[in-house]
């Protein structure tokens, strides 16, 4: 079960024993008294409402505290009542109820027409005194206190909201004051003041946390979401609009989240849409609502992403047909995902933040999409990441379990579910350094099996996006999140259609917390979001450019302060990881690498000014280097977990044998990192290349090595290749190994390194090399110039008789043709020719 549910609350567990202790829980044992015993609403600050039926037909109201676990008797009606709505105060002094006295049925047969069926009473509770009468309508109404932002003072203010099932809302403001031995009263004896808040509604919902209402009215040809905010200072305002392409059956009142009386609830449902608002932390507004369908064995809902400007319309085909097990699709807001779950058949779970492509989001069916705790659909979302189950009176806390995910992502035979499972785990969980390692323990193992996506840039640019976006507001959506530019892939058994919607009219200015969030989403839409995103298509440009003028060996101001870019990075990541390293990464100076690391910070400090225009040069140029930082240092991290893995040694520089399989499974793990990060343009940490090709030479045969040289998997450094010519012994199979190395080296690598083979294959090599550029240079100056004279004492070897004699000449004339090549040892050329020559005629030389 991919969820994981906590009851936090539980009718039986929680009050029953309470009520047993004072003698109420005998009554519980009739049948009918006990589908009286319910909650009936969830307040904000974690208080639970419920009703019973006592021995003598009483109705009474208590309450639970989930946060002292205590259990408080509010109110009892000496009458046998049907509880519809009810609501208490912040400072629990007062108390709205809002009941049925009577059924149709009832009223005709007591002849009493003339009462009203439901009454709506405002109680005064500390203590319980006077009882004041708000509404006695034969409509249904509903309650609500507003409450205060948490930490406020006590307030001698309470406001209630009142919802009318002749479709307005109205809210009451109700002042108390304190009397003697701490009596608290109304202070107003006549008319409370009331103002109307909406008029000619077809659907609320209250939304507790934030205090907002959010409500449909139909609006010419269309229906229109509007939402008012409540503030502590006693205002409210309608501050969004929207329009939505949704039919909505408009005779019955349909209300969310006010109060949850279960059998009027299920009365309602049975006529009305089932439609639900869900905002998440990071600006998401999503309207979910499950929609009509002709084909018995398909379920149709639909998802608008109104802060991204679409909606998404699901059609499932379900598994097992029974029409009488089919119920309507429940909604639970999980602020990263919406979750759609119909029990015993799906559990889908849609990315709010990133619902563009399908991949990230996961569709469970079966043993994964069981919730046991929830068969039924009649539960609710009071609050975020919490679901009600009203049948039952449970409510629990909901969340993503872990370990369940690493299961499913291990199990997983799809790339969509691979994918939606690895970025859950990355960009949903707090990155522990227990669930990196199996990550990257799953990545190592299907590096093969993933077809559409690269796990290993997956992996970098997810965890990058996790580890930045809190930094700063609005960096969500200048830094890349997938690697992926579409996806195209299906998921079975699900038809997705997208559809343009118009995006949502904020009414008002200077928006803070949530409405600056979305405001925030609304224009990245507007201004076409993809193109915020940082790109490497100018960076991969630019250091192609700049590696290629390397060899004319100019060091500009501009390069300089690439360089200075890349010592930061380096010098902030040292900041980072002390201890000493596993894996020998870090530990020389690579100039492709630290030129690319450098552009990187530099492309991407400008990208992000462009675009943050409000926050400091300071600041940002400390996120870059965090950024850049985090790159090196989850490389590094993968190369970490997978050197324990394989349980290789911190030194792996010994050529004289051969790796062992563990060693060759690291290699061509690191064969794919390199090719992730340079599908990505991405620098990696200095030493990288120098390890790859030290694991290349222990574990390859030559002609593989040389393939891999050739083709560019394999990078020739200094230090491995130093180290390669130092140490190995010139035997024919290394002999042929290192002629092979060198052969390969570029023109200023060479020159660097060839001296530290002392061998006369190298000799006669460096000597060819030597006298090819003589002859370059000299016929540049003088092409019909006659042969120079031989020295006094010739060597009868042609070779070396002309090596001798373009040496001489060129001394005599003070040409220095390696003057733009650096500093070549004349002396050492020659001896080096001179003893190459007699070993070839088999004399000795000394």
């Amino acid at each position: 079960m991919l969820l994981h549910l906590v009851a936090e609350f539980d009718l039986q567990r929680d009050v029953v024993p309470w009520l047993a202790a004072r003698g109420w829980a005998a009554a519980l044992d009739n049948s009918e008294n006990s589908s009286a015993f319910y909650v009936v609403n969830v307040e904000r600050n974690g208080k639970i409402l419920y009703t019973w039926k006592g021995n003598r037909r009483n109705t009474h109201i208590g309450l639970y505290d989930l946060q002292t676990k205590q259990n408080e008797h509010l109110y009892m009606f000496e009458r046998d009542l049907r509880i519809i709505s009810c609501s208490v105060n912040n400072e629990r002094t007062l108390l709205a109820v809002s009941f049925r006295q009577y059924t149709e049925e009832e009223r005709v047969s007591r002849l009493l027409q003339s009462v009203s069926k439901y009454l709506t009473l405002l109680i005064e509770i500390h203590p319980i005194n006077n009882v004041r009468v708000l509404k006695a309508v034969d409509s249904c109404v509903r309650v609500q206190f507003l409450y205060p932002v948490e930490g406020r003072n006590t307030s001698t203010e309470s406001h209630l909201l009142l919802v009318s099932e002749d479709k307005y809302i109205e809210q009451f403001d109700i002042h108390v004051v304190a009397e003697e031995e701490h009596k608290v009263v109304i202070q107003n004896s006549g008319q409370l003041p009331r103002a109307r808040v909406a008029d000619d509604l077809i659907w609320a919902q209250w939304d507790m946390m934030e205090q907002r209402l959010f409500y449909i009215v139909p609006k010419e040809s269309k229906n229109t979401l509007k939402c008012v905010q409540f503030y502590p200072d006693e205002n409210f305002n309608s501050i969004l609009e929207s329009h939505l392409d949704i039919s909505v059956n408009d005779t019955q009142l349909k209300l969310v989240n006010f109060g949850y009386d279960y059998c009027q609830d299920q009365d309602v449902a049975s006529r009305s849409l089932n439609l639900q608002v869900f905002t998440s932390k990071a600006g998401g507004l999503c309207v979910c609502c499950s929609l009509a369908s002709d084909i018995p064995d398909e379920i149709t809902y639909a998802i608008y992403f109104l802060h991204k400007g679409y909606n998404k319309t699901f059609t499932v085909s379900l598994e097992r047909t029974e029409s009488h097990q089919l119920k309507e699709v429940a909604f639970m807001n999980l602020d990263y995902y919406v979750a759609a779950y119909l029990p015993g058949q799906f559990l889908h779970l849609l990315n709010i933040q990133h619902p563009d492509l399908l991949c990230y989001s996961l569709f469970l069916t079966g043993e994964d999409a069981r919730i046991d705790m929830l068969q039924n659909c009649s539960i609710r979302s009071p609050l975020m990441s919490t679901v009600l189950d009203c049948h039952v009176g449970s409510m629990y806390a909901v969340s993503i379990s872990d370990s369940a995910l690493l299961q499913f992502l291990q199990n997983s035979k799809r790339d969509s579910e691979r994918l939606a499972a690895l970025h859950c785990a990355l960009l949903r969980f707090q990155h522990t350094e227990d669930l990196e390692m199996q990550i990257i323990w799953w990545i190592s193992e299907n590096l093969s099996t993933c077809h559409s996506f690269d796990p290993i840039q997956e992996f970098i640019i997810a965890s990058l996006y996790c580890r930045m976006c809190p930094e700063t507001h609005s960096l969500d959506k200048l830094l890349p999140y997938t690697s992926l530019l579409d996806w195209i892939g299906i998921i079975p058994g699900v038809t997705c259609a997208t559809d343009i919607i118009s995006l949502p009219v904020l009414e008002f200015q200077n928006p803070k917390g949530f409405w600056e969030k979305l405001s925030s989403n609304l224009e990245s839409v507007k201004y076409a979001e993809p193109h915020l995103h940082y790109h490497n298509n100018v960076l991969r440009r630019e250091w192609r450019n700049l590696s290629e003028q390397r060899e004319e060996r100019t060091t500009t101001a501009y390069l300089r302060n690439i360089f200075e870019n890349a010592r930061k990075v380096l010098a902030h990541l040292d900041t980072w990881d002390s201890e000493e390293r596993l894996v020998p990464l870090f530990q020389e100076e690579d100039y492709q690498q630290q030129l690319l690391m450098g552009l990187m910070v530099a492309q991407l400090k400008d990208h992000l000014m462009r675009h943050l225009q409000y926050v400091g040069k300071k600041k940002i140029d400390q996120i870059v280097l965090d950024y850049v930082a985090n790159l090196l240092n989850l490389v590094h991290r993968i190369m970490k977990e997978v050197w324990r893995r394989y349980q290789l040694h911190s030194c792996i520089f010994c050529f004289d044998e051969r790796g062992s399989t563990g060693e060759l499974a690291v290699f061509h793990i690191m064969s794919r990192i390199l090719e992730a990060v340079n599908g990505m343009c991405m620098p990696l940490p200095p030493g990288f290349h120098t390890l790859h090709l030290g694991l290349g030479v222990r574990c390859l045969p030559l002609h593989t090595l040389l393939h891999y040289i050739d083709n560019g998997v394999l990078h020739l450094t200094e230090t491995c290749v130093r180290k390669l010519l130092k140490d190995l012994d010139n035997s024919e199979k290394n002999e042929k190994l290192k002629f092979s190395i060198v052969m390969r080296l570029p023109e200023a690598l060479g020159q660097k390194v060839c001296q530290f083979w002392n061998h006369p294959i190298n000799a006669n090599f460096i000597a060819r090399k030597y006298v090819k550029l003589l002859l370059e240079k000299l016929g540049k100056r003088q092409r019909s110039r006659p042969m120079p004279e031989r020295l006094s004492v010739p060597v009868e070897f042609l070779p070396l008789n002309y090596l001798t004699n373009m040496l001489a000449e060129i001394e005599k004339q003070g040409v220095q043709p390696y003057e733009k090549q650096g500093h070549v040892n004349v002396r050492f050329v020659e001896e080096t020719a001179l003893k190459h020559t007699m070993t070839l005629l088999g004399l000795k030389y000394s």
